[in-house]
């Protein structure tokens, strides 16, 4: 969350280092359980089974423990995807289709929002602090992250072979959801008799939670589902229409009300399980406060994006520094292993999560349990569910489009100044699902024009576009090879070209690298770009001032023709520049609150270059100094800004040096 304003206000003392937080330890993959399989390997291979083995192991499984085939098949989907990641654990500690937790080969690590010296605010009318948490021990693990020992003792399996065999792993989810419905009644042949069961092997221990995800495996049942999983195998749910579940074994689970606590007023659809783990607004030290800003939005200022951030760490240790008062804030945080959501931060306050202050003003963040290095460490379709039904409750709350000019990630948020753009964040990261998620959205990424339409719209197949990425577990070390929502960007139509440069990332003109964090040649799912050019299977976009090249063959393409808004330097411009915050003009300050500077960013824009536009906005300033509210101003000024899709992450023109034309003329 780097990010700094120019004009500095002298504040009192640094904030104070963050305090220990105990009894939860940060879940991280072990990188020695990651599959030595290097990139290039192709999906399948002549050891692995036949395509349609999976699909029989669930058959199989299924009458061993006398599970309905379609449950086991929907509770591993909701869990996997059907996918077994190679053996290594999700970010919450599961393995294989099931999800069974095994949570004691995970290793602590360091929080995302703990990195170095960042400035978590990315505002400079306060003293940049530095937030250096120390990290909690590991300690006793909850239930839900333990379910791949008790399924070893129901089946007899060894703990190595369910968590690296699929057909091991299908036949303890199979037995463990078994064991909940004896304890419930007798086994059962009817799919809607197995609510309880399935509610129960969410993990979760109120009934709000287990029932939405229960609710959501039904729902599976009823739409059916099939893929290709990421070993090559063919698994298909048919669809139950007309499945209505026995929802009142919900009463005789023994789970905890779920009720918010009083005086809490919490923002989330009625669709998701949300509990309140507030973040506190407290005043310490000398006048320091944390850890965010009261506001009054959207009648302060308006809400024009929505964050998607991962955490870097694990649910327990997330909530834990969530609240402490030193640290850092943002306003909703999703669990993996189920979907429920915690909010932190009413959507009317600011918090401080995005590293530009600009973007925190106008924002909300949700973050979501995860890792981008990890790309096995897989986001459960639970979490991307309750993420999308979170996502279209504020998108109306606060009149969003559902589109990537609005729904951004963390990744696509500029830098303030040119000091701070190496610095920027990175995640989500190349293996969220982008496409996945929209079409949860119900507003999956179509064509929208011809050839002719002047825009694409990056869309790559998930599952089978595999880039090399590194630096995952090492530097210079190929990553596993996985599903990507990036593509790679040339200096011409061919792999052998050269990566295009950021030289705002690099301002030495060093090269681009294939570093899953190095986001200066890559253009991610949704993100709509200027065509410069086609030649042959290969197509060029304007990003960053420049020319850059991705393969686009016809018959897999990775990006579809579109049409929309797009800027131009205005007529007699040689260049334009690109800023990272859209600010007032001078004029527009009042006595006390300090001028922003208005400083470029690296990049300029030359004539004849187009850009996507996304937003078009007035210069606007939050001041918020101190904890004392009646200090604060928001500073409006006169000065328009498009938002536009200017590399990677997006910037901000001013309308006084553009043209604003359709891009199909």
């Amino acid at each position: 969350m780097r990010g700094t304003d120019e004009k500095r206000t002298p504040r009192s003392r640094a904030r104070r280092a963050a305090t220990a937080v105990a009894a939860a330890a940060l879940l991280v993959p072990l990188v020695s359980a990651t599959p030595s399989v290097m990139a290039g390997q192709p999906r399948a291979s002549a050891a692995q089974p036949a395509a349609g083995a999976l699909q029989q192991a669930f058959a199989d499984a299924a009458a061993r423990y006398g599970v309905p085939r379609d449950v086991l098949l929907a509770v591993a989907y909701m869990e996997s995807r059907w996918d077994g990641h190679g053996g290594a654990p999700s970010v919450s500690g599961g393995y294989g289709p099931m999800h069974l937790t095994d949570a004691r080969t995970a290793l602590a690590g360091r929080p995302h929002h703990g990195e170095g010296d960042e400035d978590p605010r990315g505002d400079d009318s306060r003293a940049r602090k530095r937030v250096r948490p120390q990290l909690p021990a590991a300690s006793a693990l909850p239930a839900r992250l333990r379910t791949l020992d008790r399924a070893a003792r129901l089946t007899g399996l060894p703990a190595e072979r369910l968590r690296r065999d699929p057909a091991a792993n299908i036949r303890g989810g199979a037995a463990l959801l078994a064991a909940e419905q004896r304890a419930l009644g007798p086994l059962s042949a009817d799919p809607a008799r197995w609510y309880g069961s399935v509610a129960r092997y969410s993990g979760a221990d109120d009934t709000r939670t287990a029932a939405g995800f229960a609710d959501d495996v039904y729902d599976v049942l009823r739409q059916g589902r099939s893929r290709t999983t990421d070993s090559g195998q063919q698994v298909t749910l048919p669809a139950s229409p007309g499945l209505t579940p026995d929802r009142a074994q919900l009463g005789r689970l023994g789970l905890r009300s779920a009720a918010a606590p009083a005086g809490s007023r919490l923002e989330c659809p009625r669709t998701v399980s949300c509990v309140s783990v507030p973040a506190p607004y407290e005043e310490f030290g000398d006048g320091d406060y944390g850890n965010h800003d009261k506001a009054d939005r959207p009648r302060d200022q308006r809400v024009d994006a929505i964050v998607i951030h991962d955490t870097e760490g694990s649910w327990e240790t997330t909530l834990k520094l969530i609240k402490d008062p030193t640290y850092v804030s943002w306003h909703y945080t999703i669990r993996s292993a189920d979907g429920l959501i915690a909010q932190h931060v009413p959507t009317k306050d600011v918090a401080w999560h995005a590293g530009n202050w600009y973007v925190n003003a106008h924002s909300v963040g949700i973050e979501h349990e995860g890792f981008l290095a990890a790309p096995d460490a897989w986001y459960t379709e639970a979490m991307y569910r309750a993420s999308a039904r979170l996502v279209r409750y504020l998108a109306r709350k606060y009149d969003l489009p559902l589109d990537r000019q609005h729904i951004i990630g963390h990744d696509n948020v500029p830098g303030t100044t040119p000091a701070t753009i190496k610095g920027m964040h990175t995640d989500p990261g190349p293996y969220w699902d982008w496409a996945h998620y929209f079409r949860l959205l119900g507003k999956p990424f179509v064509r929208t024009a011809g050839p002719r339409g002047g825009l694409v719209t990056i869309r790559p197949d998930y599952d089978e576009h595999r880039p090399v990425y590194t630096d995952c577990v090492k530097p210079g070390q190929p990553c596993a090879p996985h599903g990507s929502t990036a593509v790679r960007l040339h200096t011409g139509p061919s792999e052998s070209a050269p990566l295009v440069q950021d030289i705002g990332l690099r301002p030495d003109g060093s090269p681009s690298t294939t570093g899953v964090n190095d986001t200066g040649a890559r253009a991610t799912t949704g993100q709509r770009y200027a065509v410069a050019e086609r030649r042959g299977e290969w197509t060029a976009i304007w990003y960053l001032g420049q020319k850059a090249w991705f393969h686009n063959p016809a018959e897999q393409p990775t990006a579809v023709d579109a049409k929309g808004l797009v800027i131009t330097p205005k007529r007699g411009r040689a260049d334009i520049p690109v800023y990272g915050r859209a600010y007032p003009e001078q004029a527009a300050y009042p006595p006390g609150v300090p001028v922003q500077a208005v400083t470029p960013l690296s990049y300029k824009l030359l004539a004849g270059q187009r850009y996507a536009v996304g937003n078009r906005v007035r210069g606007e300033y939050f001041y918020a100094p101190t904890y004392d509210v009646s200090k604060h101003a928001v500073v409006r000024g006169q000065d328009v800004y498009y938002e536009i899709q200017v590399g990677h992450r997006v910037g901000y023109v001013r309308a006084v040096d553009v043209e604003v034309r359709f891009s199909n003329k």
